[in-house]
């Protein structure tokens, strides 16, 4: 299936430490490649470290672990142990008496003795970055920690980041990828709406669900379950007027309003102050329609669109609401709908996957702003599809999205590493991460100013900005990193080529260091590294 996979597992059995960036095989075998990977390592005697993006994936790979090497031979380290035992698995990783590790973000800084491999898997994930200082990075912690002690690294995903990329294109590490015959033998069947779909469907272009997506929904119920992956969360979480298509927003706050439930009053999304009498201050019209559709809404017109048919919903925020289900861990390999948000997409639980998946709303993760829009896009799209079944076994993918975009023709091709060597090209011209470093300095205007000129910054720097930051409104929630409510922040980007990264951080913690050392009134925040440079 991989042709490197041998010689990266003798290697590492042998006591090497090979480095690889690895896309998956669609289809559920990627814990027990994971597993044989770790339990390599383990044969030459040195430890482990593998982390992953959620608790789910996490108890999958340890379960696939304990099949392969039996129980107590390694520690699963997540938030749902408990304290308690979660510091008891520690100490044991601490002592030596455990020495390969499983978990989510906490478990790169398990302290294994001799790690001879450090895993990350789906570093595209978010959940790999914490926005508490000093932003640590799973993926960048277990590089620098693979660095410093020389233990082999492999990078895994069904999805490839830029930084993956930029790992291969440097020799740093090796593509372990598939041959395109196990490609084609494990992946869906990916569709797009066609010349001849969008000529015999006058809705194709506006249709959420297009006459292609709902036909082949239709024939794929007679199979197994079918996955609806939707962006959006809850019920109606925009509106605007019916009249006029303005947006609905609170007269309190000017917050937006939405639906939590049907036939529920307008509700403010930030001081949640609910308003049976709104009316639009534009147009005077007193009728909201949806201008965005959340996952909820969604089941509920599936279950109108597909009469007698189970409907099951997963994502954060659902359970209890509106008789939601709360994020499933898996579902019966039956007919049924199974509406998700990205990330949550529950498995099968027997069977070889979900007999079709619809990924609808695609146009609203690619509009994003930011520059890892088409990236995450495909990172979920593949995450999706990989939970669909063979095609020669009638496992079918619908993206209702232009065909000719460069992450559906990725998605279609099912290639994550050429969609990500064209992004990293893209990048490298524009001079962005990861080919160059960058740190993102936001606060007052002058406080970002005085921490600037106080840098003794290397001459390869270039400062772009500062701009202005989007104000947080009054009663809206804080994201990190963003300006108080009232408060009026700017931001400057310092950006320099790779290995005067080190010179950028230390000028920027002097200065910064010098600022708080006179205690001075506004003080201005510095991220090496930003996620998104927006």
């Amino acid at each position: 299936r991989y042709p490197r996979g041998p010689a990266f597992l003798e290697s590492l059995a042998a006591g090497g430490s090979p480095r690889a960036v690895w896309t998956a095989l669609p289809g559920p075998g990627w814990p027990d490649e994971l597993a044989r990977a770790a339990a390599a390592c383990l044969a030459s005697g040195r430890g482990v470290v593998a982390v992953l993006p959620d608790g789910r994936a996490a108890a999958r790979a340890d379960a696939a672990l304990t099949d392969l090497l039996g129980p107590d031979r390694h520690v699963l380290l997540t938030a749902d142990a408990g304290p308690e035992a979660r510091y008891r698995r520690w100490l044991a990783v601490n002592r030596g008496s455990v020495r390969a590790v499983i978990g989510t973000r906490a478990a790169m800084f398990a302290p294994v003795r001799d790690p001879g491999l450090v895993i990350c898997w789906d570093d595209g994930d978010a959940s790999h970055g914490d926005d508490r200082a000093p932003h640590p990075h799973a993926r960048e912690v277990l590089l620098l920690r693979a660095a410093r002690s020389g233990a082999g690294v492999l990078l895994g995903g069904h999805a490839c980041t830029a930084e993956g990329a930029r790992l291969v294109d440097t020799g740093w590490a090796a593509p372990l990828t598939p041959d395109r015959g196990a490609v084609r033998a494990a992946a869906p069947l990916i569709r797009t709406p066609g010349d001849d779909d969008r000529a015999g469907d006058e809705a194709a272009h506006t249709a959420r669900l297009p006459t292609l997506a709902w036909r082949i929904a239709r024939d794929a119920l007679r199979l197994g379950p079918v996955l609806v992956q939707v962006p959006r969360r809850g019920y109606v979480p925009a509106l605007s007027c019916d009249r006029c298509r303005e947006p609905a927003r609170c007269p309190a706050c000017r917050g937006p309003l939405a639906a939590d439930v049907p036939d529920a009053p307008p509700t403010c999304g930030w001081c949640g102050l609910a308003h049976p009498d709104w009316h639009c201050p534009a147009c005077g019209g007193r009728r909201a329609r949806a201008r965005a559709v959340g996952v909820r809404r969604t089941a509920e017109e599936l279950g109108r669109a597909f009469p007698g048919v189970p409907v099951r919903t997963s994502g954060r925020g659902t359970a209890g609401a509106g008789g939601g289900d709360g994020v499933l861990d898996e579902v019966p390999d039956t007919p049924a709908l199974v509406v998700s948000t990205p990330g949550a997409e529950p498995r099968t639980a027997e069977g070889p996957g979900y007999a079709a998946a619809l990924l609808l709303d695609g146009r609203v993760l690619l509009n994003r702003p930011g520059l890892r829009a088409g990236e995450e896009t495909l990172r979920r799209w593949l995450s999706a599809a990989a939970l669909v079944r063979p095609a020669r076994e009638g496992g079918t993918v619908v993206v209702p999205v232009e065909p000719t975009l460069r992450p559906v023709q990725a998605l279609v091709r099912w290639d994550p590493l050429g969609f990500a060597e064209r992004e990293l090209a893209d990048r490298a011209e524009l001079g962005f991460p990861p080919v160059s470093r960058m740190a993102a300095v936001s606060g007052p205007p002058e406080a970002v100013r005085r921490l600037l000129e106080g840098a003794d910054l290397p001459p390869e720097a270039e400062i772009l900005g500062p701009v202005e930051l989007p104000p947080t409104p009054p009663g809206a929630p804080r994201r990190p990193g963003a300006p108080a409510p009232g408060e009026r922040w700017e931001r400057a980007l310092v950006r320099v080529p790779p290995g005067r990264g080190a010179a950028m951080a230390r000028a920027l913690r002097s200065s910064l260091a010098a600022r708080l050392a006179h205690r001075e009134r506004e003080i201005a925040r510095v991220r090496v590294d930003p996620r998104d440079i927006g």
